[in-house]
């Protein structure tokens, strides 16, 4: 069963990430990023991947997709947080 992270893992798996660009969601037990591509195409063609992993992982983003901008806001819902899984999934995105 997914949990929210302790203080220890948020500080061990969020850390990476913030230097990465992910910041907290003001407000909300959440993590968020923007990514810049060159076009649409390339936009939509990382979130088509980014899909397929969440799919897989049954952890869906929430995301906006503006030409090539695409705004990622991760929390899970179930435990009303952060979780392994929003982790986990920031950094696959980050690796796409």
């Amino acid at each position: 069963m997914t949990e929210l992270l302790s203080d220890t893992a948020r500080k061990t798996m969020l850390e990476p990430l913030f230097e990465s660009g992910w910041a907290m969601v003001d407000g909300r037990d959440a993590i968020y990023k923007t990514f810049q591509f060159q076009d649409f195409t390339e936009a939509f063609g990382w979130m088509t991947r980014a899909a397929l992993w969440a799919e897989k992982w049954n952890h869906h983003p929430e995301w906006s997709n503006v030409y090539r901008t695409v705004e990622v806001t991760l929390t899970t819902h179930d435990v009303g947080g952060l979780s392994s899984l929003d982790a986990k999934l920031a950094r696959k995105l980050d690796s796409l």
